[in-house]
């Protein structure tokens, strides 16, 4: 059909019937009108904020499926025939294969849409979380733990997307808080949970009783998207040029070209090589990398550091007593999360003040403090973890750790987010590839350390590394614009409306 013929009277009467019938737009581009209620943005409140609370759970797990195995690795190692520190190999393993997982993810997300990648992915993780509970050979279990953590990364691929599918830009900074509260405080309430279960059972046990639990969250979360249905944008534009080309018998309706599938082999691609890219040559990706790295890191070398701190060798606790010391870190995570109500409106009113011009550099508010709270945090742990003081002091210590990790996690992917928009999934992808990679070597590195130079001497060395990372937010905040309009990618986006 071409456009003359879309301009007779009778066609266009009939495109308009059908159109209207199938909530297509009246002409030859299918797009999402104003107040279109099948746009996700566009849904109830109520709904968007169920398919939120269905993937939340999911989230949590991802970590789970790294912290469960700190609290049974003694067992692990004595059931294997291998030392402690091969052991930790078992963490390692899971956490590199979350490092690699977004990076083919993604791109299949976009391409077959969110919901089919949510249910297949996490499913295939359920099988082959079952099938390591069966094996008694080390290189097969590290092989199966490397694939868990690459299907399980399904949120840290998706959960991103779909609240940039559900919520205008500028309103993504409350689903973003929580989605990160999950991310962040997974691994340290996935330690105090699973000690519980732990004590007494064995390792296979344990991984059973994980996998009836992600068992449930699975069933909640594909009842949620069968209901909810499908939110990424271009999946659901697609389907409806589709249905009204079928209904019309004509070829000529299309979709806005951001919205056109690209070929696999080049979406592919693209998504493999734009974040080396980034992190070769973009120095805001560079700084998010570096503290992502870091952190994420810290986090995993604390489910080892921890047991050694607090367990027989130190303060003499059993297996939920190590547990339990992780409730400063999980404090402080939630102390962030309600502090991020007070950064999102610092940055609501900044927004509102620029006339919704961008304000980027008003998301590194909260950090200036957490990143100065981070290093005197590490020093003081390091010298209050030790017997001769009572514990409560360094778990309430490293309280004030999980609030700054939880507040420097969240500055670095919101601005990053901020800062390049349309292109923010290769820059967050490259950021996620050094932090998990990051997360797979501190715990193996990180126990050396621990058990070389003692608990004070390896946290003042953590503690220097923050030291230096201090300046990042106050760069960011004093030279980011300047950043942003340097780079081919973030300058695209620098005077766009917020």
């Amino acid at each position: 059909m071409t456009s003359e013929h879309v301009r007779s009277p009778c066609i266009r009467a009939r495109l308009h019937s059908i159109a209207d019938f199938i909530g297509a737009p009246k002409d030859s581009v299918v797009t999402f009108s104003l107040n279109d209620p099948r746009d996700p943005r566009n849904w109830h409140s109520l709904w968007k904020w169920t398919m939120i609370a269905a993937i939340m759970p999911i989230d949590f797990s991802v970590s789970w499926g790294a912290s469960s195995f700190s609290p049974v690795a003694a067992d692990f190692a004595k059931d294997m025939h291998i030392s402690n520190e091969t052991a930790t190999l078992g963490l390692s393993m899971y956490v590199l294969g979350l490092a690699f997982g977004p990076m083919t993810l993604a791109p299949l997300s976009e391409y077959f849409g969110r919901r089919p990648i949510y249910v297949i992915s996490y499913g295939i993780f359920l099988i082959l979380l079952l099938a390591t509970t069966f094996v008694h050979s080390l290189g097969l279990f590290l092989v199966l733990r490397v694939f868990s953590g690459y299907f399980s990364s399904v949120t840290i691929s998706n959960f991103g997307g779909t609240i940039a599918d559900l919520f205008h830009h500028h309103n993504t900074g409350p689903a973003m808080g929580l989605f990160l509260w999950a991310a962040t405080g997974g691994s340290p309430t996935g330690f105090v949970l699973f000690s519980f279960i732990a004590q007494g059972r064995s390792w296979r046990d344990v991984f059973r009783m994980m996998l009836a639990i992600c068992f449930v969250f699975w069933i909640i979360l594909t009842t949620t998207l069968f209901f909810l249905g499908e939110t990424r944008h271009s999946i659901i534009l697609l389907r409806r040029a589709h249905s009204l080309r079928e209904s019309l018998g004509d070829g000529a309706v299309y979709v806005p070209q951001e919205a056109k599938h690209e070929k696999p082999s080049r979406l592919f691609m693209t998504v493999l090589i734009r974040p080396f890219r980034f992190l070769a040559t973009e120095a805001i990706v560079q700084f998010s990398a570096l503290y992502n790295g870091y952190l994420y890191g810290l986090s995993f070398l604390f489910n080892g550091a921890f047991h050694l701190i607090f367990g027989p060798a130190g303060y003499g606790f059993d297996t939920i007593g190590i547990g339990l010391s992780f409730l400063g870190i999980c404090a402080g995570i939630t102390l962030g999360l309600l502090t991020n109500i007070y950064q999102e409106r610092y940055y609501q009113r900044r927004l509102a003040e620029s006339q919704n011009q961008s304000v980027t550099e008003s998301r590194v508010h909260l950090a200036h403090i957490a990143s100065a709270i981070l290093p005197i945090s590490l020093f003081i742990f390091a010298y209050t973890a030790h017997p001769g003081l009572h514990p409560v002091i360094p778990v309430l210590t490293s309280a004030f750790w999980g609030w700054s990790f939880y507040t420097l996690i969240l500055m670095t992917l919101t601005y990053t987010e901020d800062a390049y928009k349309t292109y923010s999934a290769s820059a967050l992808a490259g950021i996620g590839l050094v932090r998990n990679v990051s997360g797979a070597v501190f715990p193996v590195v990180g126990r050396r350390l621990f058990l070389s130079k003692g608990t004070k001497l390896s946290c003042i060395i953590l503690g220097a590394m923050a030291v230096v990372m201090v300046p990042i937010p106050w760069i960011l905040a004093r030279w980011g614009k300047t950043l942003r309009r340097r780079s081919p990618w973030a300058s695209e986006h620098l005077e766009e409306d917020d």
